[in-house]
């Protein structure tokens, strides 16, 4: 059995939620005859709760019009990584299958979408004694000794991981010590997995103005209470190690003094510059997906009909 998959993919502040609304949406089953469909969000800082405002979650309306998934699963203090979102997005795919809805995978953590898309490679199980070995190493000399030792034995690896993510850090130095390899040698399919049938597409905007939304984006996310949400996750205990705090969006509030104006404007200006970074990067990702159609979005009304005729395609009409 092949589960029927609808993946987009398309960076922050590009229009991709609207899109999903206008196409899916309860207000839109005449698109899509009978057919319904359920989002499963591929984004890496909406699983958290409390992060609202900083990682554009859906509207109450967007919600209400379409249902979300694997949104406002865990506390910020909670670990979470692609083996978690592929092992939960397996599971809500399946479940929506089982009750005649179509999964529609969409977001712009690209790194996600790729593992959900190919499988996660085959890494090591953990080796308990090597792990509460790493974890004491972490505990007396701290993420950066640690990080630096990453970068000498697979730098590869380290540039893909932040200095203050001490789980990645750590996993990745328990697989080079359990085998012998740097985690970057284990590589996963570079072929869609055999129990999905995929309609993967690619929502692009031309540079300059992805990165003018990026920046209004940054603009309405502080003018709607981004840094009282930041203010209230500190009171509750979050620190700059804080899983959930090490995203964009997060993570620069600690870099400067918020309680001035001028420290509040380098924040915002490197939050700015942080997402336009992360959105080029995010892209790589998905460059070599199988199959992978990639649609401009100059024209917002061309790209939802070109991305209904490609479903319409997919789903063929016997699909219900």
């Amino acid at each position: 059995m092949q589960i029927p998959v609808i993946v987009i993919f398309a960076p922050t502040a590009s229009g991709k939620t609207a899109l999903a609304v206008n196409l899916f949406g309860k207000d839109s089953h005449s698109f899509f005859k009978d057919i319904k469909f359920e989002l499963v969000s591929a984004d890496s800082v909406q699983i958290y709760r409390g992060l609202d405002v900083g990682s554009a979650k859906p509207s109450a309306y967007e919600k209400q019009a379409l249902a979300h998934h694997l949104i406002d699963l865990y506390e910020p203090e909670r670990q979470f990584n692609v083996s978690d979102f592929v092992n939960l997005c397996d599971e809500t795919c399946a479940d929506l299958y089982s009750r005649g809805i179509v999964p529609v995978v969409l977001g712009g953590t690209g790194f996600y979408i790729r593992n959900f898309i190919l499988g996660l490679p085959e890494t090591p199980e953990s080796d308990e004694k090597i792990r509460n070995m790493i974890k004491s190493r972490l505990e007396k000399e701290g993420n950066e000794a640690l990080y630096q030792e990453l970068c000498r034995i697979d730098p590869e690896s380290a540039a893909k991981i932040n200095v203050n993510d001490a789980y990645r850090i750590c996993r990745a130095l328990e697989i080079f010590y359990s085998t012998g390899k740097p985690k970057s040698s284990f590589v996963m399919s570079g072929e869609p997995r055999k129990n999905y049938r995929f309609c993967t597409i690619i929502l692009n905007r031309e540079r300059e103005e992805l990165y003018e939304r990026i920046n209004r984006r940054v603009d309405i996310m502080y003018e709607n209470g981004l840094k009282e949400e930041v203010l209230a996750l500190i009171e509750r205990g979050c620190t700059k190690q804080t899983p959930a705090m090490q995203a964009i969006g997060y993570k620069e509030w600690f870099d400067h003094d918020f309680n001035t104006d001028e420290g509040t404007a380098a924040i915002l200006h490197d939050i700015k510059r942080n997402s336009r970074k992360y959105a080029k990067k995010q892209y790589v990702f998905m460059n070599d997906i199988p199959g992978a159609v990639k649609i401009s979005m100059k024209d917002d009304v061309c790209c939802e009909k070109q991305v209904k005729e490609i479903i319409d395609t997919f789903l063929g009409e016997n699909y219900v």
